[in-house]
């Protein structure tokens, strides 16, 4: 695979809350130059960013937790509209997920209600944090977000655990099956050790072979914050 194609998916990512304008200035000259898909960062940040970043690039907040997410559902509507309000035009939340045979419930359907309803009009990631889940749970989360509405569904935040090769085949699978079953069709975002161009094609070769058409950036993204430096040096 090419480095642009690698490159045209990338959610190029700085989550640091310390992070000052000389780093922030980094971020944006070096997504300006090689042009990822969107770049990601806290809310506060998100002004100053999308001041600097220029056209056709997604300005993408992370929103009501992380990377541990919120357990209110009215703190999540606050969070996500702030997001909004700040200038993104996508956001990235945590379904917090649980160590017990309950998981999902009600309670967390109506914590992705509440994103999707505060992010009208932007494009919704929600992280299922696949490395603590088992498969059961894993596959009953998927399909939950995306019956609420989810946009994308995203395997972690990166800082609980890597994404597997058997969580990147579920994600596509279910993304696939929601697809066949309601005719909408959703993306996958892969997030969590993918340090060089060899993981990001081996798990994108994973997501395609399960459907080809989770291609281009509408419909399947890779974030990370190391990965650039691998493809660009």
């Amino acid at each position: 695979m090419e480095a642009r194609g690698v490159l045209d998916l990338l959610d190029l990512t700085l989550l640091d809350h310390a992070a000052d304008e000389v780093a922030l200035d980094d971020l944006c000259n070096r997504a300006n130059e090689h042009r990822p898909a969107a770049v990601c960062v806290f809310v506060e940040h998100a002004p100053y960013v999308g001041s600097r970043l220029d056209d056709g690039m997604a300005l993408a907040v992370v929103a009501a937790g992380f990377p541990v997410g919120s357990e209110s559902s009215e703190e999540i509507v606050e969070a996500v509209r702030e997001a909004v309000a700040s200038g993104a035009e996508e956001v990235d939340c945590v379904l917090e997920p649980r160590d017990d045979e309950g998981f999902p419930d009600d309670s967390d359907l109506a914590k992705l209600i509440a994103m999707r309803e505060a992010s009208q009009g932007v494009l919704l990631k929600v992280i299922v944090e696949a490395p603590l889940l088992d498969e059961r749970r894993l596959r009953a989360v998927i399909r939950m977000a995306l019956v609420a509405g989810a946009d994308f569904v995203k395997s972690g935040t990166g800082k609980r655990g890597e994404c597997s090769d058997a969580a990147a085949e579920i994600l596509a699978y279910e993304v696939h099956r929601h697809g066949l079953a309601i005719g909408r069709r959703a993306g996958v975002k892969l997030s969590g050790g993918i340090n060089s161009k060899t993981d990001a094609e081996r798990l994108i070769g994973i997501v395609t072979e399960q459907d080809p058409s989770l291609n281009g950036s509408q419909r399947l993204r890779i974030g990370a914050s190391s990965l650039l430096k691998d493809i660009v040096g």
